[in-house]
């Protein structure tokens, strides 16, 4: 061996070893990247599995099976006086209405020749949800001029047909359930079949109210979704200035101090806070001691409002200080005022930021319910609250409150409802993050 030859063998060694840690610093590189497409895998499948289960269940409560009727509004029955006036005409109650309602059903099933072994009258008669009776009076009362004309009429059919249309119910299930008999499951493919009950779009179920236990397929959304739009206007106007206010005074007025840092501390710890805390919170303040009334939306509002400050204030204060510390300086040396500086500067391209930390904000406030049930707006409401502002003090729901409410109930027909206002909320808040992405990328400047 010459003296070359032993000087690089070390050379070659070193050369070896350094190939085998490149080729395991290479491995893990590898390993990690495989990691991270295996949680986005996982992650996106839990989402698909997510989605896939809320839209199987709840796409079917946007289309409602209809009774397609020409009902006799019967002068005796409904207005034995003849005059038209519309406070003797509300002393006829819904029984009356139904009667009416029952005999033109019945009188279909004769004109088309629908013929059921074994059917009765009851048979036919609980075909027809029990809120069919009070959308044709309320109908009525609003034109009085209908009565002793015969009318074509659209009414609910009871939730069990419709479960049947739908697939939720069979003629298995039906000979084991009270509330539906397989001679109505034939009576219903009979009706089909002659047009007399169709599946459409149900607009009720996003404009109606709730509905009772008894009536499934009346239960609606629309009070629920004005309550949550109250909360978030309660919430836009008072969350937006005073988070904003608070962000500005922390980051570019307040000293450096003790106090600002356990404030700043606070805020922190405040964000991590279970939102059941606040809602204790809005019990013991705003209903035990201010005397607000429970389930309006001004209560709601304030307790969100406080639950979604922390939130908006962080956001706020990492925007601003985004914004380079050049910004400041160039404005100050040109004459401009502390305040000019960050009102006419700083803020205007801090906006995007804060625009989106706000609409993430309500965002958040807009799905919590665990603080709106222990301030009372789990409470069953049927009468929509009014136009602000005396609206805000009005009862009314919430769209997380009123899936909650829809779980608890007995009939599966509610479940069907809470997958579909789950559908709802998820709009909801798609739509707040897409106007969050628009507003950023429209305010967003560069430099």
């Amino acid at each position: 061996m010459t003296d070359a030859t032993a000087n690089q063998n070390p050379a070659h060694g070193a050369l070896t070893t350094t190939d085998a840690r490149t080729r395991r610093r290479n491995a893990a590189e590898a390993r990690f990247r495989l990691y991270g497409q295996i949680a986005i895998a996982i992650g996106i499948a839990a989402l698909i599995l997510l989605l896939t289960s809320v839209l199987s269940n709840g796409l079917s409560s946007f289309r409602q099976t209809f009774l397609f009727l020409e009902v006799t509004l019967d002068e005796k029955t409904l207005d034995k006086s003849g005059v038209r006036d519309v406070e003797v005409m509300k002393k006829v109650t819904t029984i009356g209405y139904g009667k009416l309602i029952e005999k033109s059903l019945q009188s279909a099933i004769e004109e088309h020749g629908i013929t059921v072994e074994g059917l009765t009258d009851k048979d036919v008669s609980d075909m027809i949800s029990k809120e069919a009776a009070a959308l044709v009076r309320n109908k009525v009362l609003a034109n009085p001029d209908l009565v002793g004309q015969t009318v074509p009429v659209k009414v609910l059919a009871n939730g069990r047909i419709d479960g049947y249309l739908k697939g939720r119910v069979t003629m298995e299930s039906a000979e084991r359930d009270s509330n539906v008999s397989p001679n109505q499951l034939l009576l219903a493919d009979a009706m089909r079949a002659e047009g007399l009950l169709v599946k459409s779009f149900n607009w009720g179920f996003i404009t109606g109210a709730d509905a009772s236990e008894l009536r499934p397929e009346a239960a609606g959304l629309g009070i629920a979704i004005i309550g949550s739009a109250y909360m978030m206007i309660v919430v836009l106007f008072l969350a937006l200035p005073i988070g904003v206010a608070a962000s500005i005074y922390l980051e570019e007025f307040a000293p450096k101090n003790r106090f600002t840092d356990l404030i700043e501390v606070n805020i922190a710890n405040l964000a991590a806070v279970p939102s059941i805390v606040f809602g204790i919170l809005g019990l013991a303040i705003f209903i035990n001691v201010a005397g607000l009334p429970q389930s309006a939306p001004i209560v709601g509002g304030l307790v969100l409002t406080l639950m979604t400050l922390p939130t908006i204030i962080i956001s706020t204060r990492a925007a601003l200080k985004a914004v380079p510390p050049s910004i400041r300086d160039a404005a100050l040396g040109v004459g401009a005022s502390k305040m000019q500086s960050i009102m006419h500067h700083v803020l205007p391209l801090a906006m995007p930021g804060i625009l989106t930390g706000t609409i993430i904000g309500l965002a958040q406030a807009l799905g919590e319910t665990a603080p709106l049930l222990l301030i009372g707006m789990v409470a069953f409401v049927r009468d929509f609250p009014a136009a602000p502002p005396e609206g805000f003090f009005d009862p009314a729901a919430a769209l997380p409150v009123q899936v909650y409410n829809w779980t608890q109930r007995a009939d599966p027909a509610f479940v069907e409802r809470a997958s579909g206002a789950i559908i709802v909320l998820l709009i909801f808040l798609l739509a707040m993050n897409a106007i969050a992405i628009f507003l950023r990328r429209k305010f967003e400047r560069r430099w």
